[in-house]
């Protein structure tokens, strides 16, 4: 397929199909909706009828912020969730530690979780297990796959919720790179990035700022380092427990030919990811088309090697990460990160398949684009 890229700078703020979303969204994007909450509990009820089982466990945070709607089951961003859930089929019930409840009751619990609790030096996951009429529920490790399968199509309150986070992450890296100068040091950028996502209700997960002598890095943790003539930012938020992945580059020149066709190259690798992106593929063959991507654009046979290419999407940062061992089957309504790279390039933002095609939820359009294939893409922001 002839690919036709057109450049173009969008300086107001236009509507689209995932331009910002209103605060005044309806109901259906509150977390915890009840109809949400039941669709999802049938989903795992299912799984508990292939397994002839009658309870499951459910102990990771990506399996609990699912199944709640949006309920947080964290303290620290890098430790263990504070609770743990027994679904059985006669209802569904909560363990967190003693300190924990008052604040879950109030403000995370839905109507129709029941609560236990136990000492804060207490075993989550052997109390919620004693809950299930045998003492041994199913846990998580044993249905993966399952449960993964369950996440994938997308609610349609989870869908506006996704919409809502990714669109704002987008509006944040143009406000900050957009007041950034070659001085600007990366941790300036990766602290403004942080204020930013936290002041907008979410969490930083990642942030990642490389300047121009880092720029070979494909996971550059920030430093004291001026950002010189061009940069690369990456945020990984999390709100409602789903996980929004947007990278951006500013430059402050016009930058070098090599630059230039790089860019339009891996715009290419992303037109080929997304073309075959598409309701009954597996990700494996998807993997497949990755890797003949980057040797049809000259990026080399090998250039796959070298970073993890992203994959599906929402409660996890990539759910699950795609080679050519995962073989699940994409559906609609579901969400996607690719973030294909190659030496000094990447592009990713977070996307859904929807029946009309790939909607681009990241977007903020005072982003400068090109015109990829009939899809407004992001380009380097020049100043």
């Amino acid at each position: 397929m002839t690919l036709n890229i057109q450049c173009a700078t969008l300086t107001e703020t236009a509507a689209g199909p995932s331009a910002v979303i209103s605060a005044g969204t309806d109901d259906m994007s509150t977390p915890g909706n009840p109809a949400d909450r039941a669709v999802k509990r049938r989903r795992v009820l299912d799984i508990l009828d292939a397994a002839g089982r009658d309870s499951l466990l459910l102990t990771s945070n990506t399996a609990l912020t699912w199944y709640l709607d949006g309920s947080s089951m964290h303290v620290s961003l890098a430790g263990d969730p504070i609770a743990a859930l027994l679904v059985n089929r006669d209802g569904d019930r909560l363990v967190t530690f003693n300190n924990e409840a008052e604040r879950i009751a109030a403000e995370e619990l839905p109507q129709d979780v029941s609560l236990n609790t136990v000492p804060w030096y207490g075993n989550l996951h052997a109390a919620a297990s004693a809950l299930a009429a045998d003492g041994d529920p199913l846990t998580e490790a044993a249905v993966v796959a399952e449960l993964r399968a369950a996440r994938q199509p997308l609610l349609p309150g989870e869908a506006a919720r996704y919409a809502k986070l990714s669109a704002a992450v987008a509006a944040i890296m143009t406000d900050v790179l957009s007041a950034a100068t070659p001085q600007t040091t990366e941790f300036q950028i990766a602290s403004a990035l942080a204020a930013r996502v936290v002041a907008a209700g979410a969490e930083p997960l990642v942030l990642l700022c490389s300047g121009h002598t880092r720029s070979t890095f494909r996971h550059p943790l920030a430093t004291h380092s001026p950002i010189g003539r061009r940069a690369m930012a990456v945020v990984c938020a999390r709100r409602h427990g789903l996980v929004a992945n947007v990278t951006r580059w500013v430059a402050f020149d016009a930058g070098t030919p090599e630059e230039l066709d790089a860019e339009a190259r891996i715009a290419a690798v992303e037109a080929d990811i997304f073309r075959a992106t598409r309701p009954g593929a597996r990700l494996n063959e998807i993997f497949s088309e990755i890797q003949a991507s980057y040797a049809r654009h000259g990026f080399g046979a090998d250039q796959w090697k070298l970073h993890h290419q992203g994959g599906p999407a929402g409660y996890a940062g990539r759910d699950p990460r795609v080679t050519a061992a995962t073989t699940d089957t994409v559906v609609l309504d579901q969400a996607f990160t690719w973030n294909p790279s190659g030496p000094g390039v990447k592009i990713e933002d977070t996307v859904i398949l929807r029946s009309t095609g790939i909607d681009v939820l990241s977007m903020d359009y005072r982003w400068p684009t090109a015109l990829v294939n009939g899809r407004r893409r992001p380009v380097t922001l020049r100043r």
